[in-house]
């Protein structure tokens, strides 16, 4: 999450998708607009403009403006099977057939394949039989993944009742692969998170509506091909008290992070699309390679905050948009390194991003 000390030194004025070449700031104004700002940047900082309780729209009902339009259809709706679609562990040797999706991430290519028929499963799921695979479903419930190389795909999948927590949690311990999965809780809530991860590979997965997108929990974590969108804030009831902060993706110290080829936009009053610390552990090995991403009061946050030094972070051929609140595509804190850092540009014209803002 951004602190007051994970922020530029100097905040720049906010510009709109067509944006035009920042100004030059007068020295008398400077003065003005630091002290103006200083009294407004208290953590946390994002101050979301939605009610308490935030109304739950249907699935793909809350896409924000920019995103609406992006190709592909709404998700199809599931059928009155009789019986759920979940099976053993598969035969040793089998292999699912790959699904091939291909295209900036949408409504279209990512979730539940179109055309699929969906069995509804009802109330919370545990799955802890190594190698089960859930598949073709649409569960009303809750989904702990405790067994090893779990899989869940073609799915969609709603939780319940609000809780705290995540609407598909994969423990230590266990392993999964998410894959053609729309995350959508049926009631949001202020501490209710998409995926809780370790150990999983996501792809294709849709997810919206929650307060965070997906929370890395563990090493070993992969997100490709996926939609991370309009992602819900509230003014109070966050897990600690106060408002929520809302990351697409975020790591309190884990290792072995890959995010490639994801659209990852969180919304308006969002904090980052990729968020870490290391308050949990010493983080490191993180790849964010060829995403398209937007939002945030900086979009990519990486601080050194809970550790030493953070180093092994490779962020290459991203493409950024301009709808963030200090126009601050990567933030880094001082003892911060990024590893690589190129090919990255704005998504409206190409032209390369500024070089990382410095800052703890």
């Amino acid at each position: 999450m951004t602190t007051e000390g994970d922020l530029p030194t100097t905040p720049r004025r906010r510009v709109g998708r067509a944006a035009l070449p920042w100004a030059p700031i007068g020295v008398a104004t400077a003065g003005v607009v630091t002290i103006a700002l200083t009294a407004t940047l208290i953590y946390p900082l994002t101050v979301p403009a939605s009610n308490d309780a935030a109304p739950v729209a249907a699935p793909e009902t809350r896409r924000s403006a920019d995103m609406a339009g992006l190709p592909g259809a709404d998700s199809p709706s599931p059928s009155a099977s009789a019986s759920p679609s979940v099976s053993s562990p598969a035969p040793a040797g089998a292999t699912a057939k790959p699904v091939q999706r291909t295209g900036k991430p949408a409504a279209g290519n990512t979730g539940v394949v179109a055309g699929t028929r969906l069995t509804v499963v009802g109330g919370d799921q545990t799955y802890a039989t190594d190698g089960q695979v859930v598949e073709n479903a649409e569960i009303r419930g809750y989904v702990r993944i405790t067994g090893r190389k779990v899989t869940i795909r073609n799915s969609v999948v709603r939780g319940g009742a609000a809780r705290c927590g995540a609407v598909i949690q994969v423990e230590a311990g266990g392993s999964a692969t998410i894959e053609d999965v729309e995350i959508a809780p049926a009631a949001s809530g202020a501490c209710l998170d998409g995926v809780w991860a370790t150990a999983t590979t996501l792809s294709r997965v849709n997810i919206h509506g929650t307060v965070n997108g997906v929370k890395v929990t563990g090493d070993d974590v992969v997100l490709q091909d996926s939609w991370v969108h309009d992602l819900t804030p509230f003014r109070t009831g966050a897990a600690g008290g106060g408002g929520t902060v809302n990351d697409a993706v975020e790591s309190f110290g884990k290792r072995r992070i890959t995010l490639r080829h994801n659209v990852l936009s969180p919304g308006a009053g969002a904090n980052a699309a990729f968020q870490v610390t290391q308050e949990g552990g010493t983080g490191g090995d993180l790849r964010v390679e060829g995403n398209w991403l937007d939002g945030g009061n900086c979009t990519l946050n990486f601080a050194h905050r809970g550790g030493a030094a953070l180093t092994g972070i490779t962020v290459v051929n991203n493409r950024f948009g301009r709808d963030t609140k200090y126009v601050c595509p990567i933030l880094v804190s001082t003892q911060t390194t990024l590893s690589q850092n190129s090919g990255n540009v704005w998504d409206d014209t190409g032209a390369p991003v500024p070089a990382p803002d410095r800052h703890d």
